[in-house]
Parts: C-alpha cells; sequence; structure tokens
C-alpha cells in the first residue's frame, strides 16, 4: 500500500536549476479513471525547463510537480478504471505533471505496457518524447513515404526518436544540431545528413541534399532564429510544424509573402494541455505502430537514447546539465532502487 506522503522534485519560486529540491508531499489522490503508479524511473524534458523558469504553467488541473513521464508499477486503481489494468502492471505513462516524484497518478488511457527486455531508465526514455515525436510526425505533418523531413535540434530527445520513426514511416529524415557529436549520432540512427546550425544557413546544404526540391516537413522546435531558413528549406506546398520556441517567437520579414508565393501550412502544436481522449488515441495509434519494434530482436529495431542518469536527489544537476545543451538524447532520473534492473519479470 502507498504511503500517504511521498518525495517530489519542488520548487518555491522560478528560477535557476539550483532552486529545485526534493520535498516531502502528499501522494496523489486518484480522480476518475486514474492510477497510481509507484516510479521507478522518471525523465526530463525542456517543458520542465520551461516550467522551472516560470514560462510554461501546467495546465488546469494538473499537478504542479515537474516530470511529463514516468515508468513503474501500478499501485492502486483509481474509480471509474477499466479491466485493462491491474494492480502490479509494469507500465510506462504519459501525464501532464507529477512525473518527478515516487508516486505519480496517471490516466489509464495515456499508460503503455513496457516493452520485453528494456530496463526501467529505457522506459522511462519512451513516453514524453516518442508520443510527441509520433504525433509531429503523424497526427500533425501527415508524413508520407518517401518525404524529406528536416529535424531541428536532431541530439535531442525529440530529435533522436523522430530520427528513427521518420524511417520507419519510410521516410528520410534530414538534421540540424549544434556539435558534430550529435549530427553524428543522428546519422547513425539513420539521418540522410546533418548540418551545424553554428555554421550559418543550412538552406543551401537542405536543397543540395534534397537535389533542389526542398523538404517536405520542417519539425521547428527553434523558433524565430530559423524563420527564414525553414521557410526557404521548404518545398512547394511543405508542412512546417512549429512545436517548441527556444530562440523565442517573433519574426521580424517577410514571412507571410513566403508562405504565399510556396503555399505552405504552418502548424503549431503542443502536447501537454490536449485532452485525454486525445492522448489515449495517440497512445493506441503509437502502441500499435512504433511501440512493438522497441522490444529485442524487432526489425526494424528502435532505440531509446539516454545521455545520462541521475538519481532524483541530483534533479538540480539533471536541470543544468539540460540548460546548457550538453545532453545527447535523454536525461533519467531513478527513483526506485532498482530501477537499473529490467521491467520484465
Amino acid at each position: 500500500m502507498a504511503a500517504s506522503m511521498m518525495k517530489a522534485v519542488q520548487i518555491d519560486e522560478p528560477g535557476s536549476a539550483e532552486k529545485l529540491y526534493i520535498g516531502t508531499v502528499p501522494t496523489p489522490t486518484l480522480k476518475d479513471q486514474e492510477v497510481l503508479i509507484k516510479v521507478m524511473a522518471t525523465a526530463i524534458n525542456r517543458a520542465d525547463t520551461l516550467q522551472r523558469k516560470g514560462f510554461y504553467p501546467p495546465p488546469k488541473g494538473a499537478s504542479d510537480i515537474l516530470g511529463l513521464e514516468a515508468t513503474g508499477v501500478i499501485e492502486k486503481l483509481g474509480p471509474g478504471c477499466s479491466t485493462k489494468w491491474k494492480t502490479g502492471d509494469r507500465v510506462m505513462a504519459l501525464v501532464s505533471g507529477g512525473g518527478n516524484a515516487e508516486y505519480v497518478a496517471a490516466h489509464e488511457g495515456q499508460l503503455m505496457a513496457v516493452p520485453s527486455g528494456l530496463s526501467w531508465r529505457e522506459a522511462a526514455a519512451i513516453p514524453e518524447v516518442w508520443l510527441s515525436s509520433y504525433q509531429l510526425l503523424h497526427l500533425v505533418g501527415k508524413v508520407q513515404k518517401g518525404d524529406y523531413v528536416l529535424i531541428h535540434a536532431g541530439g535531442s530527445g525529440v530529435g533522436t526518436a523522430t530520427v528513427q520513426l521518420v524511417r520507419l514511416a519510410g521516410a528520410i529524415p534530414i538534421v540540424t544540431a549544434g556539435s558534430q557529436e550529435k549530427i553524428q549520432k543522428a546519422v547513425q540512427l539513420g539521418a540522410e545528413a546533418g548540418f551545424n546550425y553554428k555554421e550559418g544557413s543550412f538552406v543551401e546544404k537542405v536543397l543540395n541534399q534534397t537535389k533542389g526540391q526542398g523538404v517536405n516537413i520542417v519539425l521547428d522546435c527553434v523558433g524565430s532564429n530559423f524563420w527564414e531558413w525553414n521557410a526557404d528549406s521548404l518545398a512547394m506546398e511543405g508542412t512546417w510544424v512549429v512545436y517548441g520556441l527556444l530562440s523565442g517567437g517573433n519574426v521580424d520579414g517577410p514571412i507571410l509573402a513566403k508562405i504565399i508565393r510556396k503555399r505552405l501550412s504552418v502548424i503549431g502544436s503542443t502536447l501537454r494541455a490536449r485532452t485525454n481522449e486525445y492522448k489515449a488515441d495517440l497512445v493506441a495509434q503509437f502502441s500499435q505502430n512504433a511501440l512493438p519494434h522497441f522490444s529485442p530482436g524487432s526489425t526494424p529495431q528502435l532505440e531509446t537514447i539516454i545521455d545520462t542518469v541521475f538519481p532524483l536527489g541530483d534533479i538540480a544537476k539533471a536541470h543544468q546539465m539540460m540548460d546548457d545543451n550538453k545532453n545527447t538524447g535523454k536525461i533519467i532520473l531513478q527513483v526506485g532502487e532498482d530501477s537499473s534492473d529490467h521491467a520484465e519479470l
């Protein structure tokens, strides 16, 4: 039985990573169709650093504890749950908050069974980035076989996942990143090419790589600094998906003229504030089409990319690593004592 109190990541006021600490708070009370998970491992995402700084508050009704994903064992079923899950099941969960704690409440529609052969740490690297990537590619970008897809932040968690999902869809990934090490990792995972944005415009390189046609889809988490290069890199009637604004949201220039001239579609997207129904549908599609490829021996094989594992108590160090853009792949937080062990029985 879960304790009435638990340890969780806390912050008293917005600010730098050093303001994070581990505190003792009440264990979550379950709402309709929620389950309580004893967390073995969790992770941090760019959204967590933005929330820490005061720029990205949780949706109404969500936990204000950081953490958008967790993996562990179902401890308790809440009111109204179906018979799909039972106590003791080993699951991964997408949550709107609360993942960086010893226990987390998750909607039953946003659970996935941990693939056979994966450790808790590997499983913790899946929910947020892989579901975000799948959503951007399929539900928003409508990727088609043979499409060229330009992926910014190709060495990030979402970036390394997207490269693999683009290949799984029969499309062609191209990445940008800020170091040769990150580009090499993306190429190793299946990117056809990678370009260092710190060396200047990538437009000519992208056009050369696509034989002059441009890319069909841009997945953009950067925003203002790349807007013109994105527009010039896109093919006629291409799709520009904006899901982050790391360099800001203000644009100064003839963006509308470029959009009209090429008949571009520009779509903004988030995941955290979507409805439970939307997320459940996303989880169902991902579970059917992508999740089986994480199991050893599957073809093609999808690979979780983990940069560093920190104990939960080192949450400030984990956030500082992400703030410094030093990671290639996921930053994992170990919570349960056996989080390094395999999640399967």
